[in-house]
């Protein structure tokens, strides 16, 4: 089972500059591939989640073009080939 998940910019650093970054969880589950992708990418973890781990705030996360937030959030499940991607808010005006 694999996943693909979508890198902003911002967050390229953690990834070798890797616009996308296909991990294996072991549960197929949000929560597992976000705990994949820190395996792979060590730090990227603390930028989508806060210290409670659960998602930040001003971090969008969307699996297969679903909002999690209006899912079950990081239990939210992530099938095979699935597509994760990681989006920060943007504020201005």
């Amino acid at each position: 089972m694999s996943v693909t998940v979508r890198v902003p910019t911002i967050l390229r650093t953690y990834t070798d500059g890797q616009a996308e970054v296909v991990v294996v969880p072991e549960v197929e589950t949000l929560s597992g591939v976000l705990s994949a992708l820190e395996v792979s990418a060590p730090g990227i973890g603390a930028r989508v989640l806060d210290d409670d781990g659960k998602l930040r705030r001003f971090v969008n996360v969307y699996v297969n073009d679903d909002d999690v937030r209006f899912l079950d959030g990081l239990d939210t499940p992530t099938p095979d080939g699935a597509s994760v991607s990681v989006i920060p808010a943007v504020a201005g005006g």
